[in-house]
């Protein structure tokens, strides 16, 4: 059985404000109970909290969980009578209650049984506290009695923080509190943008703030834009007080906090010297791969290496008739995906990466233009060489056998299309796929089905396409030369890029099937380029590889929607995603399914 720290609950519900640093680790804990917290109704975040009650074996307190450890209640790594070590916690004075914040801990032992017969400490207010609490862990530093009287509820006078204030985590700031101090590290920091309406004109910043236990954002307006933002640099950390704190508006900010803070006249802003417990970034990494699971319009956090760097162009708002300037990024990582990421404004202006850096982005914005895309938006946070664990992973792993990979793209080719990825548990086949009319409701709608070509369109499979990476776009013959209308370019040559239409069966029926320049690459084995060549030199030749590629079948993950035409409306399948049978994972999934409880 473990050995409990007797008396830290006790000294954790009595102990005044100045003796809570003297708390704040060390302590084994058994936790008796781990259960979420219901959203409140003004709620705008879908992260999980958690309250646990905490036991030492002699009595027993509540706490909240700080939502970097949610991973420990969803894998399992915690849960009822797990006996842990607290590395790190905080306590909130809050309307003469205390809120203790468990900021990090590391498991003891998961199979206990209860230890003890914990009760709830008693009241301080019922009872004067004890000079020393009895059987206190030896981490614990005792009080004499010279200190009890100081045990009733007292003004934070703690000198952990600057000016005698508290120092909060910004988890457990809340519209409720007054006289608060957080010390945070400016994670990011906004260019100072204008407006103007019909209610008048005006000007903000705004900054992300983090320390240990979250994230929050910092927005200042007018004139207190000028007070402040020559204060903020980003990566420096400051002590800041008598800011606002306000329901988040969710339009605005992709961080998971219900509340913001509002940069008033008299808001306190000063450098903090001290740094080393305040972390410099925190993320939550997707695979590349992984894009295809997150919805339209989300956000993430990505790290790979630059494959790619794109022209720098421009866009005009269709809002303010202004041009943007716009350049996009090829990312890659160890996952071998590359997707699009594109940066706007004075990032795409001053980007420069010749030696392919490896960067992390923190908050981007998941679209689904032509596949799956990312964008950086005004929170978002682009590191570049970050000296963490996965860049220097990922930067050996590149170097070593990266460079040698052919990467997946997640780019369906079809402009607006959203990606599917395949789904062998969910095939359906053609017949049943008209039959249910997907793609006659207003959205798009994927399948996943496995087809045999039967017949390619050999007329025209191919298009003269811009050579300038990620534009596509056809090009006009001049005779002179090849002229792209968006890129406002002249070329040698073209760079043809596969446009198909395929007739495929399966054992139910036949459909039609459109396909881009991944789907030809996939069929032929050949870029469209070489097939083009060699439709000009030999005819003959040209129409054996199209009998070659009939009779093969693949793995197809299709997009369905409606499509009009000369008055007619009609359903079209494009292929978003198209992949060659692989035996080895077929059979897999087949010793699987005669396994399941159907083949039993």
């Amino acid at each position: 059985m473990s050995q409990l720290s007797a008396g830290i609950c006790r000294r954790l519900n009595e102990a005044p404000q100045e003796e809570i640093d003297q708390l704040a680790s060390g302590h084994t804990v058994q936790l008796l109970s781990i259960k979420k917290v219901a959203p409140t109704p003004n709620s705008t975040t879908a992260t999980d909290r958690f309250r646990i009650i905490i036991s030492d074996g002699v009595h027993f307190v509540q706490a909240m969980l700080a939502t970097q450890l949610n991973d420990l209640v969803a894998n399992g790594d915690i849960n009822k009578n797990t006996v842990v070590i607290i590395d790190k916690l905080a306590c909130n004075f809050v309307q003469d209650k205390r809120l203790i914040i468990i900021l990090d801990l590391h498991v003891v032992s998961r199979d206990e049984e209860k230890i003890g017969a914990p009760t709830a400490p008693p009241s301080t207010q019922d009872a004067p506290a004890p000079a020393v609490v009895e059987s206190a862990s030896s981490s614990v530093t005792a009080t004499s009695s010279s200190t009890a009287p100081a045990r009733q509820t007292q003004p934070r006078t703690s000198t952990s923080g600057r000016g005698g204030r508290s120092v909060y985590p910004i988890e457990g700031l809340s519209p409720y509190q007054n006289n608060w101090t957080i010390k945070a590290r400016v994670t990011q920091k906004s260019d100072i943008r204008t407006w103007s309406n019909q209610r008048g004109e005006g000007k903000l910043f705004n900054v992300t703030l983090m320390d240990e236990s979250g994230e929050i954002r910092g927005t200042a307006f007018n004139t207190v834009v000028d007070d402040l933002y020559d204060k903020f640099e980003e990566g420096k950390v400051y002590y800041i007080s008598k800011a606002r704190v306000n329901l988040a508006k969710k339009k605005f900010s992709n961080l998971q906090n219900d509340y913001e803070l509002s940069l008033e006249k008299s808001t306190e802003v000063e450098e903090c010297l001290e740094t080393t417990s305040v972390p410099m970034m925190k993320y939550s990494f997707v695979e590349l791969s992984s894009l295809e699971k997150l919805e339209k319009d989300n956000t993430c956090d990505v790290i790979g290496v630059v494959k790619e760097v794109g022209p720098l162009g421009e866009i005009t708002s269709k809002a303010t008739n202004r041009t943007i300037p716009k350049r996009d990024l090829t990312i890659v990582d160890m996952s071998q995906y590359s997707v699009r990421l594109t940066l706007w404004g004075k990032q795409a202006e001053q980007f420069s990466a010749d030696d392919l850096p490896v960067i992390a982005f923190k908050g981007v914005k998941v679209g689904d233009f032509g596949g799956r895309t990312l964008s950086m938006v005004s929170s978002s946070i682009m590191t570049v060489s970050p000296d963490i664990e996965e860049a220097h992973l990922l930067r050996g792993w590149y170097d070593g056998i990266g460079t040698e990979k052919n990467f997946q793209s997640h780019t369906s080719g079809s402009s607006g299309a959203s990606f599917g990825g395949f789904n062998r548990n969910e095939m359906r086949h053609l017949s049943d796929v008209k039959e249910s009319q997907l793609g006659m409701s207003d959205k798009p709608e994927f399948f996943s089905t496995r087809a045999t070509i039967m017949h390619i369109k050999s007329e025209s499979i191919s298009y003269p396409a811009c050579p300038t990476q990620g534009c596509n776009k056809k090009v006009v013959d001049l005779g002179s030369g090849w002229k792209c209308e968006k890129c406002d370019k002249t070329f040698e040559r073209p760079e043809y890029r596969y446009i198909m239409s395929m007739a495929v069966a399966d054992w139910s029926g036949q459909a039609w099937l459109q396909g881009f320049n991944e789907a030809g690459l996939a069929v032929f084995g050949k870029t469209a380029d070489e097939v083009h060549e060699i439709k000009e030199r030999n005819e003959a030749e040209y129409n054996a590889l199209m009998a070659q590629a009939s009779g093969v079948t693949f793995n197809f993950s299709c997009r369905a929607k409606q499509d009009t035409y000369n008055d007619q409306t009609r359903v079209r399948y494009g292929i978003s995603r198209i992949t060659s049978l692989d035996y080895r994972e077929e059979a897999k999934h087949l010793v699987e399914l005669l396994k399941s409880p159907w083949a039993q």
